[in-house]
């Protein structure tokens, strides 16, 4: 019976996705932070195959030679960074990797967007204090939304903006800007002209070597002081602590952040925590029930497929 292991799930969420459990032939257990969960090395030393949660896992030669009978690993959604393909190829390791939906990411990048321009959590964490309306939020109907980006997920934050009476533009590949032409959306005549034009800028590019950094600091000081900057993708989109310097100049004025440098953040000290000019959220963009429920059984299927002898889904043959 092949043993599938899905690590670094920290909220050990995946034990109640059924999709996981009603095939008798595969057992299927589940792992906390590698870093931490005591039971990981026994499991991964048996491990016949890996089903990953996005990029938490980083599958490097470190990490295979703690499991050496794997023979599969299966990534939720699209392979990215974390999975050293050739390698896995050179050590006969076959990856397949599976669908996703883009809403749980889009609907969590407009709740930053808004409770951002609202003021919103430090009004309500001030109310905890026995203060009574400290901030002064304000509106989004009226102001331009810069979004970076126009796949699946951009294209759905743009109809959230749209529908709140929002302008939206949007800068990127040559393929985004046309699209988001078509649609009747602006395309500033610069970059410089978009980072400056834009109340509100969500970042949602996939991280591949052409735009990790491509975020810089130049970009972001060209931001207006009441400008707020959203990512939820990835923070290797942005130059390395360019965000941080642009903050403490004042432009952009206010940050939301999903996603971060080194994850998970244990450490209630982290300076990033420790702003008033930043709102984060611990990378939960598709930690959700639906989301979850989509991309594993996706992923397990896959699982099922491969371990049927059908490989023709295997993506480093």
């Amino acid at each position: 019976m092949p043993l599938v292991i899905i690590p670094d799930d920290y909220q050990k969420a995946t034990k109640q996705i059924q999709a996981l459990y009603q095939n008798s032939d595969f057992e299927v257990v589940c792992l906390g932070d590698l870093n931490s969960d005591p039971k990981a090395e026994a499991l991964l030393s048996k491990a016949d195959a890996l089903i990953l949660i996005r990029e938490r896992t980083l599958i490097d030669e470190k990490f295979l030679s703690k499991a050496p009978n794997l023979k599969l690993i299966s990534q939720t959604g699209k392979v990215a960074y974390n999975i050293d393909l050739a390698l896995c190829k050179q050590r006969g390791i076959a990856v397949v990797e599976g669908s996703g939906s883009p809403v749980a990411a889009a609907e969590l990048t407009w709740l930053l967007i808004q409770s951002s321009i609202r003021r919103f959590t430090p009004s309500v964490e001030a109310m905890k204090k026995g203060q009574w309306q400290t901030e002064f939020g304000d509106t989004v109907a009226g102001k331009t939304l810069g979004i970076v980006g126009y796949g699946k997920i951009g294209q759905l934050v743009a109809k959230y903006a749209q529908a709140f009476d929002m302008k939206v533009q949007v800068w990127g590949s040559e393929r985004a800007q046309n699209q988001a032409r078509q649609e009747g959306l602006l395309v500033p005549d610069s970059r410089e002209a978009f980072f400056q034009t834009s109340d509100a800028i969500t970042v949602h590019q996939r991280l591949v070597k052409e735009t990790t950094g491509n975020i810089t600091f130049s970009d972001l000081t060209h931001m207006k002081p009441t400008a707020v900057f959203i990512n939820t993708a990835r923070s290797g989109l942005v130059e390395k602590g360019a965000l941080e310097k642009a903050l403490d100049l004042g432009t952009p004025g206010f940050a939301a952040l999903d996603v971060f440098d080194s994850e998970p953040i244990w450490d209630t000290e982290h300076p990033l925590l420790k702003r008033d000019n930043v709102l984060c959220s611990p990378h939960i963009g598709y930690v959700t029930k639906s989301c979850y429920d989509i991309y594993f059984e996706s992923a397990f299927k896959n699982v099922e497929k491969y371990f049927s002898g059908d490989e023709s889904h295997v993506i480093n043959k």
